[in-house]
């Protein structure tokens, strides 16, 4: 079997596609990749059992003529190649590859698409079910299968669209990466790192963006230090809000108690280490470093979007709490801090509910997707 990937960028295919890649090596296909090259800018990511790989120039911006010129050769390299498999994913890297594999289609090339979080569901702006709910359910009268991420995505589109839809449960995270240590090896850990056994220490994982909103799980520290003055807050990204964080930082005289981490390679190891994971996000479709955080044994409290209450059951294996609500958030996290029994039972729940969610069970998932035999 001959498959192509598409996406807008090949970093996508890199840090969300390792499990699909993987099952399509074991069994036996030729896989390309056209994206736009970005790998240079990413720390080192690589495309591993990868055949051939065409930098096509696609853009995020459905108003980008670059666009244009995309289409153009990647419906060159359809018609060159012969795909049995055309899986195409990101929301441009989605509309341009469709297009493209239009004709190819009708003569029995299979198109999949994988959808990452659509922009409309419940509780979205109007304006998202009015620009990008049309447009998806075109685009799925020219789709084999819609692979969903989340529950809500794939009842909505099975009930909606016309293709197939399958769910897999995301995209996979590393559980030889991402597992619970025992306390020797946590303590040792932290001590490479500088902090002292009985430290609470708090990890916040994102881009350093308006919509990850760092400064909720930041006031939220004020309340945090009264109880515990030496706790400490990580925050591990990068982003164009650094700036308005440190100085937020200053104003509220937390500087000893926060760190930025900036981008992290090893961010497995803070998370043998830490007490508690916060995600603050107005936003999310699956968010990886929830479940990176449940497969560590971390309990998470975080703000309430649709990501967040795909993954959490509040009370049960995490909590959730309004977005800005930074007393509320303060009082969850001490709470927890507080209560061994309700500490012990969040990270047991929330480890074993992130198990469908590892690399192990999504490759069982892609397997059945394309329609191999599971060995």
């Amino acid at each position: 079997m001959k498959v192509l990937l598409t996406a807008t960028v090949q970093s996508h295919i890199c840090q969300f596609h390792k499990p699909l890649v993987e099952v399509l090596h074991k069994h036996g296909c030729e896989v390309h990749v056209a994206a736009r090259d970005n790998l240079a800018e990413k720390n080192g990511l690589k495309l591993d059992f990868v055949e051939k790989v065409y930098d096509v120039p696609f853009a995020r911006s459905p108003k980008s003529k670059d666009n244009i010129q995309a289409y153009k050769e990647l419906k060159n390299i359809i018609n060159k190649e012969n795909y049995d498999v055309i899986h195409c994913n990101t929301p441009m890297g989605g509309i341009v590859t469709r297009l493209a594999a239009k004709q190819v289609r009708k003569q029995g090339t299979k198109v999949y698409y994988t959808a990452h979080g659509f922009h409309f569901y419940k509780g979205a702006p109007k304006k998202n079910w009015i620009v990008f709910y049309p447009i998806e359910k075109y685009f799925s009268k020219i789709t084999d299968k819609l692979i969903t991420i989340t529950k809500e995505d794939y009842q909505l589109a099975s009930r909606k669209f016309h293709c197939k839809v399958e769910r897999i449960h995301g995209v996979g995270v590393d559980e030889k990466r991402y597992h619970s240590v025992l306390r020797e090896e946590q303590m040792e850990i932290r001590k490479q790192f500088g902090f002292t056994d009985g430290q609470k220490i708090i990890l916040c994982v994102g881009e350093l963006l308006p919509n990850k909103n760092q400064q909720m799980i930041i006031h939220s520290m004020k309340k945090i230090v009264k109880k515990y003055s030496d706790a400490q807050l990580l925050l591990a990204g990068n982003g164009s809000e650094k700036e308005n964080l440190e100085n937020l930082i200053k104003s509220l005289r937390l500087t000893e108690n926060i760190k930025m981490l900036g981008y992290v390679t090893n961010l497995q190891e803070y998370q043998k280490i830490v007490d508690i994971s916060v995600s603050c996000s107005r936003r999310e479709g699956l968010p990886l470093n929830i479940v990176e955080a449940m497969l560590a044994g971390t309990p998470v409290v975080a703000s309430i979007n649709r990501g967040h209450r795909e993954l959490i059951q509040p009370g049960e294996n995490g909590f959730l709490v309004k977005v800005d609500d930074c007393e509320m958030m303060a009082a969850k996290i001490l709470e927890l801090l507080n209560d061994e029994c309700l500490y012990k039972k969040i990270q047991e729940n929330a480890n074993a509910y992130a198990q469908a969610y590892t690399f192990k069970n999504v490759k069982k998932e892609l397997t059945k997707v394309y329609g191999f035999k599971d060995e």
